[in-house]
């Protein structure tokens, strides 16, 4: 590795950890394919482990020594001229806003997401985040999602992005574990009448033919029971969904593969989403308490719904 110290943050070199939005990050340096911050040694040693590329590193210098063992893993896959740039405690501060106990940034380049088709190929367990923005719950769903052996998570068009280095530091690593794809123009099969889809999927009125009626009516075509996490007056219960899973299944309620769909905060699903949806399903509640937080409520779920063995 080329170990290189700063002498300030502002250092053109270190641009990717200090100057740039997610949004230039996934466009600007790299238009192919986008570049992603990883935060904190556990979540750029899983994401090196799922063979994500590193373009450089940056890290904090009382931790140096102590990812010798990262270095040379990298540079037996990747060679050894991956600059690692080195900071004091104090210009990491100034960069995050507090010390960064974690130790180490990584640039890396993002991956061609595969298609909703490829993803769910022999996937019995799906989740689908409809327009989470809030990056901590993306994280956390997805990090659930890994331990509660949920198969393959969809992200709408317009919900937060899983590389985003928070979701990605409070995923612990995890959005590099669970597979995962974009409901979007690239990953959905063409369809008569579509049009030029190329040209029109990145504005907000596209982004709504993409999902829910495109996106769900894919999930039907792969054979999944699309599931919508709301409270209506025609919800049934997570111990009835629960049932329809674990019977027999020559039963003509039987359930064989599920697609649970959330909603952002707040605002919960969109009415076209639950309208579209096979059901409509509600954890039951107690003491006057109406709903929880997505990051629980997907946990409960993914738990109650997983496939038993």
């Amino acid at each position: 590795m080329r170990i290189i110290s700063i002498e300030s943050i502002d250092d053109e070199r270190v641009a990717a950890y200090v100057s740039l939005t997610e949004a230039q990050l996934r466009n600007r340096l790299e238009p192919e394919k986008g570049i992603f911050i990883a935060e904190s040694p556990k979540v750029i040693d899983r994401a090196l482990a799922a063979g994500r590329e590193p373009v450089s590193l940056l890290v904090e210098e009382p931790w140096l020594e102590g990812m010798g063992d990262m270095f040379r893993r990298i540079e037996a896959r990747w060679g050894d001229d991956i600059p690692v740039y080195v900071a004091t405690p104090e210009q990491l501060k100034k960069l995050t806003g507090y010390r960064l106990h974690r130790g180490a940034l990584a640039a890396m380049r993002r991956w061609k997401l595969p298609t909703v088709a490829e993803l769910c190929r022999g996937a019995r367990r799906v989740a689908v985040m409809e327009d989470i923005v809030d990056h901590t719950n993306v994280g956390a769903l997805m990090r659930s999602a890994a331990a509660l052996d949920v198969d393959a998570v969809l992200a709408t068009p317009s919900c937060g992005d899983p590389l985003y280095r928070r979701a990605a530091r409070v995923s612990m690593g995890t959005v590099f574990q669970v597979p995962w794809t974009r409901i979007d123009a690239e990953t959905l099969p063409e369809r008569d009448g579509d049009g030029d889809a190329e040209s029109e999927k990145h504005t907000k009125q596209e982004d709504r033919k993409y999902w829910p009626a495109r996106g769900l009516r894919e999930l039907n075509d792969l054979g999944f029971t699309t599931v919508a996490m709301a409270l209506t007056d025609d919800s049934i219960s997570l111990d009835e969904l629960t049932r329809r899973l674990n019977n027999d299944a020559a039963e003509p309620d039987h359930i064989e593969r599920l697609a649970l769909i959330f909603g952002t905060e707040g605002d919960g699903l969109s009415h076209r989403t639950i309208a579209n949806t096979d059901l409509t399903v509600k954890i039951p509640m107690s003491n006057g308490v109406d709903s929880l937080n997505v990051a629980a409520s997907s946990a409960v779920a993914f738990y109650a719904t997983r496939v038993r063995h």
